[in-house]
């Protein structure tokens, strides 16, 4: 499914149609250049200006806000263009409803479709479970078609040095299953792998299987069962992420919110929270005592327990607005990548072939990236100009004795 458009607020737009202004400011002919030689952007005082920012930012939110009323609002171009214009440009209006109403039921058939097909897969995703966690084991056929895809991928050489593996021992033969099947395919994909702790990982140990559903309305759930283990009661855990009812400005379905089932811990398991311990000493016995105190803590659990998005009155505070916006953005894009990644491929994330097909260009955008030397060169080619310029006003300063130094050599 595509990526959904968010709704976000913007800070400026380009000049468009809606909000040039519709008689354009007076130009005298006899504009001449200020009188002043150069204004260069470094004598500004842009480290001031950042401070009065960062110690105001309601002033900040109160721009934003201003900037953002601004956006779509009419400058009175289209009002003063000519009626027959005008009536053009509605009929316009009318074919694009038209263009609106095909993409949206383009959509709904594209959802359909995936549902349709997502029944045909979910018998394989069955038989998948069964062979990771040792109900039943794959038939001749399966495993050697498998074999085969490998023979392929190895013929670069490296299937001569597979063939030189030890053979399996007694011992190997008891192993049921495929063990931390989905705690290798996780740790394998990027995303998810940020967010797992050593902690995390003796608890994912006893992950069984990892499904997902789509429900009646726009939306999905993302369902993990897990084996009895000593971090918490529940055999499985979901998190459902549900879409507007209403679509996006280009057909795709708009991300609303997602919600995480609670997870029961056992005394002293929750991995979300860790304790620290702090020394307080009583001003008049001198006696010390230690004050044990809970504090969230990073862990993979506080997936399931997703951030709000900001209501309308929290724009008084635009960085944690901000903050939130980021977290939900993040949020909603490793449910896509458990839906969308892991779960169809689990098998090539487990071996790490699905790497090799990952692009990371997408992770890692070019315009993440900016030039830091520039303006280091910048800054010296400045001062090399002036110092060219400088040398230049001594010589034209000296010209005579540079005369007589070139006559005594």
């Amino acid at each position: 499914m595509s990526e959904p458009i968010r709704n976000k607020k913007l800070d400026m737009t380009a000049p468009t149609p809606q909000n040039t202004p519709a008689n354009n400011a007076p130009i005298s002919s006899h504009a001449q250049q200020p009188g002043v030689a150069s204004i260069k952007e470094e004598d500004l005082d842009r480290v001031g200006a950042a401070s009065i920012f960062a110690q105001n930012p309601k002033l900040v939110s109160m721009i934003q806000g201003k900037l953002g009323s601004l956006v779509g609002k009419s400058s009175g171009y289209i009002e003063a263009l000519p009626a027959p214009v005008r009536r053009r440009v509605a009929g316009l209006k009318g074919v694009q409803k038209e263009h609106t109403k095909l993409e949206g039921e383009f959509q709904e058939e594209v959802l359909q479709l995936e549902k349709k097909y997502f029944a045909k897969f979910s018998p394989l995703y069955e038989k998948r479970a069964k062979i990771i966690n040792g109900i039943a084991e794959p038939t001749d056929e399966e495993v050697k078609a498998g074999e085969s895809e490998d023979e392929e991928d190895d013929d670069d050489g490296e299937a001569g040095a597979k063939s030189s593996a030890p053979n399996d021992s007694a011992a190997n033969e008891n192993v049921s299953g495929i063990p931390e099947f989905w705690l290798s395919a996780m740790k394998n994909q990027i995303s998810l792998a940020e967010l797992i702790t050593d902690r995390d990982e003796v608890a994912l140990k006893s992950l069984t299987d990892i499904r997902m559903e789509y429900l009646e309305r726009p939306g999905f759930r993302l369902i993990f069962e897990f084996a009895p283990n000593e971090f918490f009661t529940n055999k499985v855990i979901t998190k459902t992420y549900f879409y507007q009812e209403e679509s996006g400005y280009g057909g795709d379905f708009i991300y609303d919110h997602a919600e995480g089932d609670k997870i029961d811990w056992l005394p002293n398991q929750d991995l979300t929270v860790k304790i620290e311990s702090k020394k307080q000493r009583n001003k008049n016995t001198k006696q010390t005592r230690v004050v044990k105190k809970t504090v969230p803590t990073d862990s993979f659990f506080n997936f399931f327990n997703p951030p709000s998005a900001p209501k309308d009155d929290d724009d008084d505070d635009a960085d944690a607005t901000s903050d939130i916006e980021e977290r939900l953005e993040l949020d909603y894009q490793l449910g896509e990548d458990i839906k969308e990644k892991l779960i169809p491929r689990a098998v090539d994330w487990f071996t790490g072939e699905a790497l090799r097909y990952e692009e990371l260009d997408d992770e890692l955008e070019e315009g993440d990236f900016e030039d830091e030397d520039d303006d280091e060169e910048d800054d010296l080619s400045d001062d090399r100009d002036e110092d060219d310029e400088s040398e230049d006003e001594d010589d034209a300063s000296k010209p005579k004795q540079e005369t007589a130094e070139c006559k005594q050599s």
